[in-house]
């Protein structure tokens, strides 16, 4: 069985076994998620762009980079 320590600041560090495992590096983040034994699983958070393909629909005609800048723009001055 692998083990960490928790820090004085609640923090701890996953295990190198443990990372490669999950397949989690520098920068992933990971979800601890209660299980209903009162246990908690934790697991990766990380998911592929590929998983974002189709979420959104196609507009319905091409919008250009100046739009897109200008909307930017707007958004950012909070008009």
């Amino acid at each position: 069985m692998t083990s960490a320590t928790i820090t004085s600041k609640g923090q701890l560090t996953l295990p190198k076994p443990v990372r490669d495992a999950m397949g989690v590096g520098p920068g992933d983040r990971v979800e601890f998620v209660r299980m209903e034994d009162g246990n908690f699983a934790v697991l990766p958070a990380t998911h592929s762009v590929k998983s974002l393909k189709g979420l959104l629909r196609a507009p319905k005609k091409p919008v250009s980079l100046a739009d897109m800048d200008k909307a930017i723009a707007r958004g950012a001055s909070g008009e």
